[in-house]
């Protein structure tokens, strides 16, 4: 199973912000942090939001802050709601599969992709970003070199 960019990019923010301790960076900063183009970032603190994972406070002394259900949110549930609950092939699309009645193939694809809900189902936010990916993660945006984990492999975004 692959995520959407959508999807990767929610829970990039959410880790972001997962670890952020006093200041309330904006949606711009936080886009520059993880290199995406801000719009993008911003349908993604929407539907963030919309959730009931981020708060979006305005004006002066505002900022992003990972609400208190953000933080224990489980990972598993939030890509779920994130990706929807489609199949992994699309076997009734514009050209039905004509094996779609008898293939034994789309229920093993169905649980491999609840297999795969299941093994997030126990991450939580907040355990995203224990060490070492939590001091990565506040370096990012800042300048600084950000210097990996010994033995950490690059993620290739």
């Amino acid at each position: 199973m692959r995520l959407t960019r959508f999807t990767d990019l929610a829970l990039r923010v959410l880790m972001r912000l997962a670890v952020e301790e006093t200041d309330l960076p904006t949606t711009r900063e936080v886009a520059a942090a993880m290199e995406v183009p801000y719009t993008h970032t911003a349908k993604v603190v929407a539907k963030l939001q919309h959730l009931g994972l981020v708060e979006a406070r305005r004006g002066r002394g505002g900022g992003l802050a990972l609400t208190a259900a953000g933080r224990s949110a489980s990972v598993g549930g939030i890509v779920r709601e994130l990706e929807g609950a489609g199949d992994v092939v699309d076997c009734d699309g514009t050209v039905p599969c004509p094996l779609r009645s008898a293939c034994i193939l789309r229920g093993a694809l169905r649980r491999a992709q609840e297999a795969f809900f299941a093994a997030l189902d126990p991450l939580t936010v907040n355990s995203l970003v224990a060490a070492p990916t939590g001091p990565l993660l506040l370096g990012l945006g800042s300048g600084a070199p950000v210097a990996a984990a010994p033995g950490a492999q690059s993620p290739g975004r």
